[in-house]
Protein backbone atom coordinates (compact mmCIF):
# COMPACT_ATOMS: atom_id res chain seq x y z
CA UNK A 1 0.00 0.00 0.00
CA UNK A 2 1.66 3.31 -0.62
CA UNK A 3 1.27 5.71 1.36
CA UNK A 4 0.72 9.56 0.69
CA UNK A 5 2.29 12.01 2.93
CA UNK A 6 0.17 14.44 4.78
CA UNK A 7 0.22 18.32 2.42
CA UNK A 8 2.77 20.62 4.07
CA UNK A 9 0.22 23.43 3.84
CA UNK A 10 -2.99 23.08 3.00
CA UNK A 11 -5.06 26.51 1.64
CA UNK A 12 -9.07 25.85 1.83
CA UNK A 13 -11.57 27.91 0.06
CA UNK A 14 -10.02 31.34 0.88
CA UNK A 15 -11.26 34.67 0.38
CA UNK A 16 -9.02 37.77 0.70
CA UNK A 17 -10.72 41.57 0.96
CA UNK A 18 -8.59 44.13 1.82
CA UNK A 19 -10.24 47.13 3.95
CA UNK A 20 -10.54 49.55 0.90
CA UNK A 21 -13.17 46.82 -0.12
CA UNK A 22 -10.61 45.04 -2.88
CA UNK A 23 -11.41 41.78 -2.97
CA UNK A 24 -8.11 39.77 -4.13
CA UNK A 25 -8.71 36.29 -3.66
CA UNK A 26 -11.98 33.86 -3.79
CA UNK A 27 -12.57 30.15 -3.19
CA UNK A 28 -9.13 29.54 -3.77
CA UNK A 29 -7.74 26.00 -2.27
CA UNK A 30 -4.59 24.20 -2.84
CA UNK A 31 -2.12 21.94 -0.74
CA UNK A 32 1.54 21.41 -1.31
CA UNK A 33 3.61 18.38 -0.10
CA UNK A 34 6.70 18.25 1.69
CA UNK A 35 9.57 19.12 -0.56
CA UNK A 36 7.13 20.13 -3.58
CA UNK A 37 8.06 22.55 -5.94
CA UNK A 38 4.82 24.61 -6.95
CA UNK A 39 4.83 27.37 -9.05
CA UNK A 40 2.47 30.35 -9.13
CA UNK A 41 1.59 31.91 -12.65
CA UNK A 42 -0.71 34.61 -13.87
CA UNK A 43 -1.65 38.15 -14.52
CA UNK A 44 -0.79 41.18 -12.70
CA UNK A 45 -3.26 41.79 -9.74
CA UNK A 46 -4.44 38.36 -9.39
CA UNK A 47 -3.60 37.42 -5.60
CA UNK A 48 -0.63 35.47 -6.44
CA UNK A 49 1.79 37.64 -3.69
CA UNK A 50 -1.38 37.50 -1.49
CA UNK A 51 -1.83 33.72 -1.46
CA UNK A 52 1.90 33.79 -0.40
CA UNK A 53 1.95 36.40 2.94
CA UNK A 54 -1.47 34.55 3.73
CA UNK A 55 0.89 31.12 3.89
CA UNK A 56 3.09 33.26 5.39
CA UNK A 57 0.82 34.60 7.88
CA UNK A 58 1.58 38.25 7.29
CA UNK A 59 -2.02 38.32 6.86
CA UNK A 60 -5.24 36.62 7.63
CA UNK A 61 -8.47 35.66 5.41
CA UNK A 62 -11.39 37.17 5.13
CA UNK A 63 -12.98 33.42 4.43
CA UNK A 64 -11.29 29.71 4.33
CA UNK A 65 -8.31 28.41 6.30
CA UNK A 66 -4.87 28.21 6.08
CA UNK A 67 -2.49 25.30 7.76
CA UNK A 68 1.13 25.91 7.63
CA UNK A 69 4.31 25.80 9.50
CA UNK A 70 4.18 29.72 10.34
CA UNK A 71 0.79 29.22 11.28
CA UNK A 72 2.22 27.02 14.33
CA UNK A 73 5.93 27.88 14.46
CA UNK A 74 5.96 31.53 16.38
CA UNK A 75 9.93 31.37 16.20
CA UNK A 76 9.47 31.61 12.37
CA UNK A 77 12.41 29.35 11.64
CA UNK A 78 10.22 27.31 9.47
CA UNK A 79 9.20 29.53 6.36
CA UNK A 80 11.14 31.94 4.81
CA UNK A 81 10.59 34.58 2.46
CA UNK A 82 12.20 35.84 -0.64
CA UNK A 83 10.96 39.00 -2.13
CA UNK A 84 11.09 40.48 -5.57
CA UNK A 85 14.03 43.43 -4.14
CA UNK A 86 17.03 42.25 -2.23
CA UNK A 87 15.45 44.42 0.65
CA UNK A 88 19.19 44.02 2.12
CA UNK A 89 20.65 46.33 4.92
CA UNK A 90 22.44 48.88 3.19
CA UNK A 91 25.09 49.31 6.06
CA UNK A 92 25.62 45.97 6.72
CA UNK A 93 28.29 43.72 5.31
CA UNK A 94 27.32 40.47 2.85
CA UNK A 95 28.01 38.26 6.20
CA UNK A 96 25.75 40.72 8.42
CA UNK A 97 23.20 40.42 6.31
CA UNK A 98 22.82 36.64 6.26
CA UNK A 99 23.15 36.29 10.01
CA UNK A 100 20.42 38.24 10.60
CA UNK A 101 17.95 35.84 10.98
CA UNK A 102 20.69 33.71 13.52
CA UNK A 103 20.80 36.90 15.28
CA UNK A 104 17.24 37.10 15.85
CA UNK A 105 17.22 33.53 16.90
CA UNK A 106 19.89 34.81 19.84
CA UNK A 107 23.37 33.86 17.80
CA UNK A 108 26.20 35.29 18.42
CA UNK A 109 28.28 35.50 15.46
CA UNK A 110 30.61 33.01 16.38
CA UNK A 111 28.09 30.53 17.20
CA UNK A 112 26.69 31.56 13.52
CA UNK A 113 29.74 31.61 11.89
CA UNK A 114 29.78 27.57 10.68
CA UNK A 115 26.48 27.79 9.21
CA UNK A 116 26.33 31.21 7.55
CA UNK A 117 30.18 30.15 5.57
CA UNK A 118 28.54 26.70 4.62
CA UNK A 119 25.69 28.85 2.93
CA UNK A 120 27.65 31.48 1.47
CA UNK A 121 29.48 28.88 0.22
CA UNK A 122 26.41 27.31 -1.58
CA UNK A 123 25.49 30.21 -3.42
CA UNK A 124 28.78 31.09 -4.33
CA UNK A 125 29.56 34.07 -2.25
CA UNK A 126 32.46 32.85 -0.06
CA UNK A 127 34.93 35.63 -1.40
CA UNK A 128 32.42 38.61 -0.87
CA UNK A 129 32.14 38.08 2.81
CA UNK A 130 32.89 41.60 3.87
CA UNK A 131 31.61 43.41 1.22
CA UNK A 132 28.18 45.53 0.96
CA UNK A 133 25.47 45.48 -1.28
CA UNK A 134 26.42 48.45 -2.74
CA UNK A 135 29.32 46.42 -4.06
CA UNK A 136 27.47 44.04 -5.69
CA UNK A 137 25.56 43.25 -8.67
CA UNK A 138 21.79 42.64 -8.88
CA UNK A 139 22.52 39.26 -9.33
CA UNK A 140 24.76 38.54 -6.34
CA UNK A 141 22.47 40.90 -4.24
CA UNK A 142 19.69 38.17 -5.20
CA UNK A 143 22.28 35.45 -3.87
CA UNK A 144 22.50 37.22 -0.80
CA UNK A 145 18.47 37.23 -0.05
CA UNK A 146 18.35 33.69 -1.15
CA UNK A 147 21.06 32.92 1.43
CA UNK A 148 19.35 35.07 4.31
CA UNK A 149 16.43 32.36 3.82
CA UNK A 150 18.14 29.29 3.40
CA UNK A 151 20.27 30.03 6.02
CA UNK A 152 17.70 28.80 8.84
CA UNK A 153 17.00 25.51 7.05
CA UNK A 154 13.11 26.38 6.36
CA UNK A 155 11.07 24.09 5.82
CA UNK A 156 8.87 26.16 3.42
CA UNK A 157 10.36 29.02 1.17
CA UNK A 158 8.69 31.84 -0.48
CA UNK A 159 9.45 33.73 -3.29
CA UNK A 160 8.04 36.43 -5.39
CA UNK A 161 8.95 37.05 -8.59
CA UNK A 162 13.06 37.08 -7.05
CA UNK A 163 14.11 37.11 -10.55
CA UNK A 164 11.95 39.53 -12.32
CA UNK A 165 14.43 42.33 -12.29
CA UNK A 166 17.42 40.38 -13.64
CA UNK A 167 18.50 39.90 -16.79
CA UNK A 168 18.12 36.71 -18.88
CA UNK A 169 21.11 34.96 -18.23
CA UNK A 170 21.75 35.87 -14.60
CA UNK A 171 18.09 34.78 -14.45
CA UNK A 172 18.76 31.50 -16.52
CA UNK A 173 21.55 30.79 -14.20
CA UNK A 174 19.83 31.75 -10.79
CA UNK A 175 17.17 29.04 -11.80
CA UNK A 176 19.32 26.16 -12.01
CA UNK A 177 20.94 27.30 -8.96
CA UNK A 178 17.91 27.30 -7.25
CA UNK A 179 16.68 23.66 -8.01
CA UNK A 180 20.31 22.60 -6.44
CA UNK A 181 19.61 24.78 -3.33
CA UNK A 182 15.78 23.73 -3.22
CA UNK A 183 16.74 19.67 -3.59
CA UNK A 184 19.57 20.19 -1.33
CA UNK A 185 17.55 21.59 1.54
CA UNK A 186 14.51 19.60 1.00
CA UNK A 187 11.93 22.23 0.77
CA UNK A 188 8.67 23.16 0.30
CA UNK A 189 8.95 25.97 -2.14
CA UNK A 190 6.24 28.27 -3.54
CA UNK A 191 7.68 30.55 -6.27
CA UNK A 192 5.39 33.01 -8.01
CA UNK A 193 6.40 34.22 -11.93
CA UNK A 194 5.04 35.96 -15.10
CA UNK A 195 7.58 33.89 -16.84
CA UNK A 196 6.02 30.56 -18.57
CA UNK A 197 9.51 29.31 -19.58
CA UNK A 198 11.01 29.85 -15.70
CA UNK A 199 7.60 28.39 -14.23
CA UNK A 200 8.35 25.11 -16.62
CA UNK A 201 11.99 25.16 -16.35
CA UNK A 202 11.66 24.96 -12.20
CA UNK A 203 8.16 23.20 -11.29
CA UNK A 204 6.91 19.72 -10.56
CA UNK A 205 3.23 21.53 -10.49
CA UNK A 206 2.20 25.13 -11.89
CA UNK A 207 -0.86 26.87 -10.75
CA UNK A 208 -2.58 29.00 -13.35
CA UNK A 209 -4.64 31.76 -11.02
CA UNK A 210 -7.74 34.09 -13.03
CA UNK A 211 -7.85 37.90 -12.85
CA UNK A 212 -9.53 39.30 -9.56
CA UNK A 213 -10.36 38.00 -7.71
CA UNK A 214 -7.78 35.40 -7.73
CA UNK A 215 -8.80 31.45 -8.43
CA UNK A 216 -7.03 28.52 -9.11
CA UNK A 217 -8.07 27.84 -13.14
CA UNK A 218 -5.75 25.26 -14.28
CA UNK A 219 -2.64 23.42 -12.88
CA UNK A 220 -0.59 21.89 -15.00
CA UNK A 221 2.08 18.96 -14.14
CA UNK A 222 5.55 19.21 -15.76
CA UNK A 223 6.77 15.63 -14.95
CA UNK A 224 10.81 15.86 -16.06
CA UNK A 225 13.36 14.73 -14.12
CA UNK A 226 15.49 16.99 -12.01
CA UNK A 227 18.23 17.69 -12.16
CA UNK A 228 16.97 20.05 -15.33
CA UNK A 229 20.28 21.91 -16.81
CA UNK A 230 20.14 24.72 -19.13
CA UNK A 231 19.92 22.08 -22.31
CA UNK A 232 16.85 21.12 -20.86
CA UNK A 233 15.23 24.32 -22.39
CA UNK A 234 16.52 23.71 -26.20
CA UNK A 235 14.17 20.07 -25.51
CA UNK A 236 10.60 19.53 -27.52
CA UNK A 237 9.88 18.36 -24.15
CA UNK A 238 10.42 21.72 -22.44
CA UNK A 239 8.53 23.50 -25.74
CA UNK A 240 5.43 21.34 -25.37
CA UNK A 241 5.64 22.13 -21.52
CA UNK A 242 5.45 25.51 -22.45
CA UNK A 243 2.53 25.43 -24.96
CA UNK A 244 0.65 23.84 -22.69
CA UNK A 245 0.91 26.42 -19.95
CA UNK A 246 0.82 29.25 -22.27
CA UNK A 247 -2.45 28.13 -23.16
CA UNK A 248 -3.73 27.59 -20.07
CA UNK A 249 -2.57 31.28 -18.63
CA UNK A 250 -4.88 32.48 -22.16
CA UNK A 251 -7.84 31.07 -20.92
CA UNK A 252 -7.25 31.67 -17.17
CA UNK A 253 -10.24 34.33 -17.46
CA UNK A 254 -12.70 31.26 -18.61
CA UNK A 255 -15.10 30.73 -15.62
CA UNK A 256 -14.67 26.83 -15.47
CA UNK A 257 -11.51 25.29 -13.95
CA UNK A 258 -9.40 23.43 -16.16
CA UNK A 259 -6.86 20.27 -14.94
CA UNK A 260 -4.38 19.62 -17.76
Amino acid sequence: MVTVAEPLIALHQLAKRFETGLLALQGLSLTIAPGEFVTLLGPSGCGKSTVLKLVAGLTEPTEGTVSSPAQTDLTGRSTAFVFQEPTLMPWATVFENVWLPLRLQGQTRVEAMPVVSRVLAQVGLSDFVQSHPSELSGGMKMRVSIARALVSQPKVLLMDEPFAALDDLTRQRLNIDLLKWWQAGSMATLFVTHNVAEAVFLSQRVVVLGSRPGKIMAEVTIEEAYPRVATFRETPAFLRHCQRLSAALNGANSTESTRL
